[in-house]
């Protein structure tokens, strides 16, 4: 079948399904935004992909503008646009849509809607409990036009959805509320390109070059939006000056590193070493360089986000730190599996007495990597999940009652 899958992140799992079900003799076209900041998978063509395999960045000509609200708007209005004109000339038999903010979204679905062709709704965040919790509080009674149109609008794209692909259960219940059958919901949690990323040596190249081969590192890597607390980290390295073997280094780039830029300069945190986001293929040593590594996300992202960097985490085989709501499904799989430690992101006190007994317990922090990676070799499985992706895209494809059917 032709299948595009269009992932507006870039991000490293998405392109490796991709790629898996054009080994499998589709021909698919995967697509993803240029304009985003954010870390990013493989996304050029590899010499062992499959022939019928395309990959390609659709650009709307500008930065996303992530925090001008208005601009956001019309850009996302005319991104939507580019790619529902990228999928008119693929013309598949069937889409996959992941990461799509609504207004993209609406455009591409109207285009599927017109060309007869069904499309999956693979969700990765809920973008309307994200605009009620920030805008909301941000603005208070004069959002609620903003938030009735974007619950109006997701709830929309997800009731015409042919399958709605859910990365956690815990969204179900609020798919129910928008009127989205159970038999359209499948859950597949999120996973991360595992032969992509194998556990590295400390000592590496990447380590030597920034001078981290001899120290002990606590890393982040990833976005740091609204829904992530930079304090966290610049209070993490405040905590360890005392300790001239230790340094906190968080790739990154936007407003949270801004803010480390500007913690560094005026507290004299020389301990935190601040880089710009790195290659996909430098990511290993990245990781490897790492004795224990970095997530948060606000209390209030909770309910709407997973997210994927602590699946990448375990990958790389090395003890989690994670300061998220316990209830969040990164939080619950951290605590079950014991990859790391979990600490209430409110709970400021709590957080650094978890890093401080990382630091401190060096065979512990091996223990907890090396279970880190067996989860991921357990779970991250690829043929598994590609199989799974086929059975759903197959019930999708089918005519409405066959959907039925196949769907019980």
């Amino acid at each position: 079948m032709r299948v595009h899958l269009h992932d507006y992140s870039g991000h490293p799992f998405q392109v490796q399904l991709a790629r898996e079900l054009a080994r499998r003799g589709n021909a698919v076209r995967h697509t993803f935004s240029t304009a985003v900041q954010t870390p990013r998978g493989a996304l050029e063509r590899r010499p062992d992909d499959a022939p019928d395999f395309e990959v390609a960045g659709i650009d709307p000509g500008e930065a996303l503008p992530k925090y001008s609200y208005l601009r956001r708007f019309l850009h996302e209005r005319r991104y939507g646009a580019l790619l529902a004109a990228d999928i008119e000339r693929f013309r598949p038999d069937i889409a996959i849509l992941s990461n799509t903010p609504p207004d993209a979204f609406a455009g591409a679905a109207r285009t599927l809607a017109r060309l007869g062709v069904p499309y999956v709704f693979w969700l990765q965040d809920v973008y309307t409990e994200a605009i009620q919790r920030i805008v909301g509080g941000r603005f208070g009674p004069l959002a609620l036009p903003v938030i009735w149109r974007y619950r109006a609008l997701e709830g929309g794209l997800l009731r015409g959805a042919a399958r709605v692909v859910a990365i956690t259960g815990d969204f179900r219940p609020l798919l129910h509320q928008w009127g989205v059958p159970d038999q359209r919901i499948a859950t597949i949690e999120n996973w991360a390109p595992l032969d992509e990323l194998p556990p590295g040596p400390r000592d590496n190249g990447f380590a030597v070059e920034h001078g981290l081969a001899d120290r002990t590192v606590a890393l982040y890597a990833g976005t740091l939006g609204l829904k992530h607390n930079p304090e966290l980290l610049a209070g993490l390295a405040e905590s360890a000056r005392d300790r001239p073997d230790v340094r906190v280094v968080v790739i990154s780039e936007g407003l949270g590193a801004d803010y480390l830029a500007e913690a560094k300069r005026t507290r004299g945190l020389d301990n935190l070493l601040l880089l710009p986001f790195q290659p996909f293929s430098r990511l290993p040593d990245v990781l490897a360089t790492a004795d224990f590594v970095v997530a948060i996300l606000e209390p209030e992202a909770g309910i709407y986000s997973v997210p994927s960097k602590v699946l990448t985490y375990h990958c790389a085989g090395r003890a989690l730190l994670a300061a998220m709501p316990a209830a969040n499904l990164a939080a619950r799989i951290v605590t079950r599996e014991r990859t790391g430690l979990v600490a209430d992101p409110g709970d400021t006190p709590g957080f650094l007495a978890a890093a401080r007994r990382l630091l401190d317990e060096p065979v512990e922090r091996g223990h907890m990597g090396a279970r880190a990676r067996a989860y991921a070799e357990r779970t991250f499985d690829i043929a598994a999940i590609a199989d799974r992706f086929e059975q759903i895209l197959t019930a999708s494809r089918a005519p409405s009652g066959d959907r039925q059917a196949n769907n019980k």
